[in-house]
């Protein structure tokens, strides 16, 4: 799952399942089957992700996307608060936006 794809705009729910299969590879399938992960999934609430697991959640959207998506930039940029509250849907329509 981890290579650069320039080539297709993908729409949301694409967004979706590639964002939650990053997911399980980072925390682990055993984790995920026993969660309800929808695009309101908060990372910090609902997921439980650390922020090791979060960078590395980050550099799996980094070798797919590539220089495509800024999203360590784009994370840099919010607060405290943004960052506690971020969810999948934020990330998705962040990605889209970039495509």
């Amino acid at each position: 799952m981890d290579t650069v794809n320039t080539t297709k705009k993908l729409n949301h729910e694409e967004l979706f399942a590639l964002l939650k299969g990053f997911i399980t590879e980072v925390i682990g399938e055993e984790f995920v089957e026993e969660m309800d992960i929808t695009p309101e999934s908060s990372f910090t609430k609902d997921l439980e992700m650390d922020s090791i697991e979060i960078v590395s959640f980050s550099e799996k959207i980094k070798a797919h996307f590539g220089d495509q998506i800024d999203f360590t930039g784009w994370l840099s940029s919010m607060d405290l608060d943004q960052l506690i509250n971020l969810d999948l849907r934020m990330i998705i329509n962040y990605i889209y936006e970039c495509q």
